[in-house]
């Protein structure tokens, strides 16, 4: 699924990747852009990474995270995910517009998104001190002989999805967990691929609804979920989202 070309740089072998799966390359919000972080950045000595609110991850295969690994932190924010070091700065109740760099229309599935408090800096959290609340989600559109999925308005739209941040939410520093279930696999016991992608926010307002509790990474989903085993080829009336309940104490 992927080509990964080496250039031998100065201090390190760096890889420039091709491939047929995507990573959030940046967002905005109230026309401001900000990166997100792009795989090849890990192996950046740490004096000449690019400082950005997205979480690194070891995905530089842009792969997924299976099924089988749903028990351990890589399904936080993606493969040994570090924080990022920047905030997306946005204002409560504002949409914010995810930029992927590609995807492929194989792969269809739901897009979900989910916040997590960082009770202080997000920049120094590790993703499994993380737990998340869902704020919005999307997935089967409508039923026919292959289906419409929300990940096919995403590459009708030029590779982009967006939500909303709840309008009532207090303001402090979030990570935001924006995901991509693919399901082409998924009819095989841990064939589904997950593609979690983690931002930091900086949530400006005057709200004040908090989520209470929320989930930890590794209590979201189980490999048997009908969610996340399911037959895209069979099963064209109906789709279960994965995952707690949409909180809407926010809005």
């Amino acid at each position: 699924m992927y080509m990964s070309v080496l250039l031998l740089g100065a201090a390190s072998l760096l890889p420039i990747l091709t491939s047929a799966h995507g990573f959030v390359r940046g967002v905005t919000t109230s026309g401001a852009w900000t990166a997100g972080s792009d795989p090849v950045w890990y192996y950046y000595p740490a004096d000449s990474k690019p400082v950005t609110a997205g979480w690194d991850s070891l995905n530089q295969d842009l792969g997924f995270v299976s099924p089988s690994a749903y028990q351990t932190n890589d399904i936080s924010c993606h493969k040994s995910a570090t924080a990022g070091k920047a905030y997306v700065n946005v204002q409560a109740g504002n949409n914010i517009q995810f930029y992927w760099n590609t995807w492929p229309d194989s792969h269809k599935g739901p897009i979900i998104n989910y916040i997590a408090p960082c009770n202080g800096e997000c920049t120094t959290q590790s993703s499994g001190n993380l737990r998340w609340t869902k704020i919005s989600q999307g997935g089967l559109i409508s039923g026919s002989a292959t289906g419409t999925w929300v990940t096919d308005t995403l590459i009708q739209n030029n590779f982009t999805s967006s939500t909303t941040i709840p309008r009532n939410l207090k303001a402090g520093n979030y990570v935001i967990r924006h995901e991509i279930i693919a399901l082409h696999g998924a009819q095989n016991d841990d064939g589904a691929q997950n593609y979690p992608q983690c931002l930091n926010l900086k949530v400006s307002g005057s709200g004040t609804a908090v989520p209470s509790g929320g989930t930890p990474a590794t209590s979201l989903y189980t490999r048997t979920d009908p969610g996340i085993k399911f037959n895209l080829y069979t099963s064209f009336s109906s789709y279960q989202i994965p995952g707690p309940a949409v909180w809407t104490g926010g809005n």
